[in-house]
């Protein structure tokens, strides 16, 4: 990424805000960069973001210019803690200690916008809330409702009695 690169765009939310970003912050999103590198001029011009709130896109223009700054640490793979700032650097585990509405906004925004260090951060923040938990207490923790009977739970259990022994 070009660091000195001037300039800016105006990234437009799903409900029409616009947000004037500069150009080398614009260009961690893969869709942004495609879609000015489609445009071929490098002034002042508009990207659509229809699958993006407003709400979302201003906190995925702060973890951008955020990143700029302070690259964000290689997470490891398996997550070494369920605590995320044992895994990244204090303002990551901050930014993501959000409700989990906006954290699954996040990962829904980073992946259409293809934003991988934003996807990695807020996946590693959802298994994070799943390590080391039951399958009851992820129900829980997700608000999934338990769609099994119970002689089908004891028999998928049966089955992969294998990976609770590990």
């Amino acid at each position: 990424m070009d660091v000195d690169e001037g300039g800016s765009v105006n990234l437009v939310s799903k409900e029409g805000d616009s947000y004037e970003v500069p150009l080398h912050v614009a260009k961690m999103s893969e869709l942004v960069k495609t879609m000015m590198d489609e445009e071929g001029d490098d002034d002042v011009q508009e990207i659509p973001l229809p699958n993006v709130k407003a709400t979302v896109l201003q906190k995925v223009i702060e973890f951008c210019t955020h990143h700029r700054e302070e690259p964000m640490n290689e997470i490891e793979k398996p997550l070494k803690s369920a605590i995320m700032s044992e895994v990244v650097q204090r303002w990551y585990a901050d930014f993501v200690s959000v409700e989990q509405v906006l954290l699954f906004e996040l990962i829904l925004a980073a992946n259409y916008m293809d934003i991988k260090p934003l996807l990695d951060l807020t996946c590693a923040t959802v298994a994070s809330m799943i390590k080391g938990k039951t399958p009851e207490e992820i129900r829980q923790t997700f608000n999934i409702a338990n769609d099994f009977s119970p002689e089908e739970e004891a028999q998928v259990r049966e089955e992969n009695k294998w990976c609770e022994e590990a």
